[in-house]
């Protein structure tokens, strides 16, 4: 909707005198000339020039008006509403350790393996699932990404680049070194708090994922609970898996992959001291359906909040009036000067 108004509508109490100056540039001194009669006066036909006369007068009034509309501020308004939008600062910490081979966490009539899953469910989370069971993504949101097994590695600092961060998180892979291989679950969530710590966001959150139990690395989980509850960072547990035996492949005397039960053990009692330090949630995930529904829980929980700012969008209209008052005023001088110049 367009409506027209004006920045300074006091201006406009100057078309008052209007009236007035032409009032004053029409006024004549009074002369006095001796006719014997008036009679030949009277059949003189008026000339055009005589009749337009006041012209420059009428010319000059108008660019008074025309002044005064200028200096009112004539514009239109255009109602519009934008939508600010403010994110929170998310870092997704994954295990990568050998265990994280097994495959229990059966995705339709596939068997793959934990992090297969995993490593889709945080595409889907990161830019929205189709079917809307984890969310419409996080598009407002700066994300990283932190991998642990025995040693902690940050593979992607907080970023706005989703796309970008999606195709690290697929190249994610099991640790296959004997040397590398471990649960340091203090070192990945102190790794996360670090890269949180400083960012501005008004909120802080990591989202940890696990499998196992913390048996590597130097920092204790709970000393980096206490850590990321310093730095205000709320922390999402996920124990992903079934406690007991579970489908691991290991390779034969033949050199065949072969799927054998081992036992895979989840310290829930440690994420849940964690989420409970941190003001955060645990979680349990015994298949993938469960994932992808802690996942759009989490979603819900992290909502960013909108602001909504209206303004109006304006479009300045004094410039036409401006130089119409001077094309007046130019006018009615040069007028004033030529065609219907007074003798005195």
């Amino acid at each position: 909707m367009v409506d027209w108004e004006f920045r300074d509508p006091w201006f406009l109490l100057l078309v008052l005198l209007a009236p007035w100056i032409y009032r004053l540039l029409t006024q004549r001194t009074r002369s006095t000339l001796v006719y014997s009669t008036l009679a030949v006066l009277n059949q003189t036909r008026r000339s055009l020039r005589a009749r337009l006369c006041h012209l420059p007068a009428a010319l000059s009034a108008l660019a008074v008006v025309a002044m005064a509309v200028a200096l009112a501020g004539p514009r239109t308004g255009d109602d519009q509403t934008r939508v600010r939008r403010e994110g929170i600062a998310i870092v997704m910490v994954v295990d990568r350790s050998g265990s994280m081979q097994a495959r229990d966490l059966v995705k339709g009539d596939l068997n793959v393996d934990r992090l297969h899953v995993v490593k889709d469910l945080f595409e889907k989370f990161v830019l929205g699932s189709g079917d809307g069971q984890i969310g419409s993504g996080r598009g407002d949101d700066m994300i990283g990404l932190v991998g642990f097994a025995r040693y902690a590695d940050a593979l992607c600092p907080l970023t706005l680049d989703h796309g970008n961060l999606v195709n690290i998180a697929r190249s994610l892979e099991i640790v296959t070194r004997r040397s590398e291989d471990g649960t340091a679950l203090g070192e990945g969530l102190a790794l996360a708090v670090e890269r949180l710590r400083k960012h501005p966001a008004r909120s802080k959150v990591i989202i940890l994922l696990t499998d196992g139990v913390n048996n590597a690395g130097d920092i204790d989980p709970t000393q980096a609970a206490d850590l990321a509850r310093g730095h205000g960072i709320r922390v999402y547990c996920i124990g992903a898996g079934t406690n007991g035996p579970a489908p691991v492949p290991v390779m034969n005397r033949s050199g065949r992959t072969v799927l054998r039960a081992m036992r895979v053990e989840i310290d829930e009692r440690t994420l849940q001291m964690i989420a409970r330090k941190t003001d955060g949630k645990y979680f349990r995930a015994l298949d993938a359906d469960g994932l992808a529904k802690i996942y759009g829980q989490i979603d819900r929980l992290e909502r960013t909040e909108i602001t909504e700012v209206r303004y109006m969008q304006y479009r300045q209209w004094y410039g036409p009036f401006a130089t119409a008052a001077l094309v007046l005023i130019g006018a009615a001088s040069m007028l004033s000067g030529t065609l219907f110049r007074r003798l005195p």
